[in-house]
């Protein structure tokens, strides 16, 4: 099976065809993911704004990720699941957009920094590779996740 076929039939599945249908589902689902965004954004910025040295200078970066931690993960998995739903409602559409592709792209390349890379940095004590790398991961970070966001806008305004 091709990639445009699974798509086709992500689509024609009772998921995609009910949410099609609704008036009120895709919207209702959006705000959910929307929020999931926020969160996660939230979470992610208090991590990098201390790696960059302009937050909650008495917090320890290794507290901050522990305690930032089930913010993230509980505001991806919202993210997950209610993309997985909104993807199912037009995913032919999206198989021709750019920005699904960039979005995608994204997702994956600030997951695994996050979880990898910032994950490391913000756990070694002290910080690996002294405050120039730190404040690199965070820009990196800050990016890639901003890749995230502007590609989810640019689908939902192209």
């Amino acid at each position: 099976m091709d990639v445009l076929a699974f798509f086709t039939w992500c689509e024609n599945t009772p998921l995609g065809e009910l949410i099609r249908a609704s008036k009120w589902l895709f919207p209702v689902i959006e705000s959910f993911h929307l929020l999931g965004l926020a969160v996660i954004g939230g979470a992610v910025l208090l991590v990098d704004l201390r790696l960059l040295g302009l937050g909650l200078p008495r917090q320890p970066v290794a507290q901050l990720w522990r305690d930032t931690r089930p913010w993230l993960l509980g505001s991806l998995a919202v993210m997950i699941a209610s993309g997985i739903m909104l993807f199912t409602s037009e995913a032919t559409k999206l198989y021709y957009h750019e920005a699904f592709w960039v979005k995608m792209a994204s997702l994956v390349l600030s997951i695994l920094f996050t979880f990898i890379v910032v994950r490391r940095t913000a756990l070694a004590d002290p910080p690996r590779g002294g405050t120039l790398w730190s404040k690199a991961v965070a820009l990196i970070s800050i990016l890639l996740w901003s890749g995230v966001g502007v590609g989810g806008r640019w689908i939902g305004f192209s």
